[in-house]
């Protein structure tokens, strides 16, 4: 489920050159703000927003929000608190 859904966002990553910057590759996805990243490549920029999604993910978990469905594909967890019985 997580891997499908980083997976969709990649799909809709938008890429854009810095003109003189030291890392001149910026991505981001727009359905996911604030998800973006910086590279002196693309695919050192892609790496780099892959980490930037599951955070983001993980934030918006942790502080309630709902995480928005990607290409039909959503994150669902539960609302309530669990307990962890160890």
């Amino acid at each position: 489920m997580f891997a499908e859904y980083i997976a969709a966002a990649l799909e809709r990553a938008v890429y854009k050159t810095l003109e003189g910057e030291e890392e001149p590759i910026f991505v981001s996805v727009p359905d996911l703000p604030g998800a973006w990243a910086t590279g002196k490549t693309i695919e050192e920029a892609r790496r780099e927003l892959i980490g930037v999604i599951e955070e983001w993910v993980l934030l918006g978990i942790r502080l309630g929000h709902p995480i928005p469905s990607i290409g039909g594909h959503t994150i669902n967890f539960p609302q309530e608190t669990v307990p962890v019985v160890e």
